[in-house]
């Protein structure tokens, strides 16, 4: 993977990674606010997607090492 690659897969990875948390905090103000359940279920989907993807992009930027 060459240089230009693995910063464009680390931007991203980043951006994810701050979208992921601004999930978790609307999903507790959710929570907190009495919203209903169904929304608050739509919106752990939609993060759980995002921890997916942040995984994903996790392992493409881990060379793999051949043991």
């Amino acid at each position: 993977m060459s240089e230009q690659d693995q910063a464009e897969v680390r931007l991203e990875f980043a951006r994810l990674k701050q979208e992921h948390a601004d999930f978790d905090a609307a999903i507790a103000a959710m929570i907190a606010t009495g919203c209903d359940p169904i929304q608050i279920q739509r919106m752990k989907k939609k993060k759980l997607a995002l921890k997916d993807r942040l995984t994903l992009l996790e392992d493409r930027s881990i060379p793999d090492i051949i043991a």
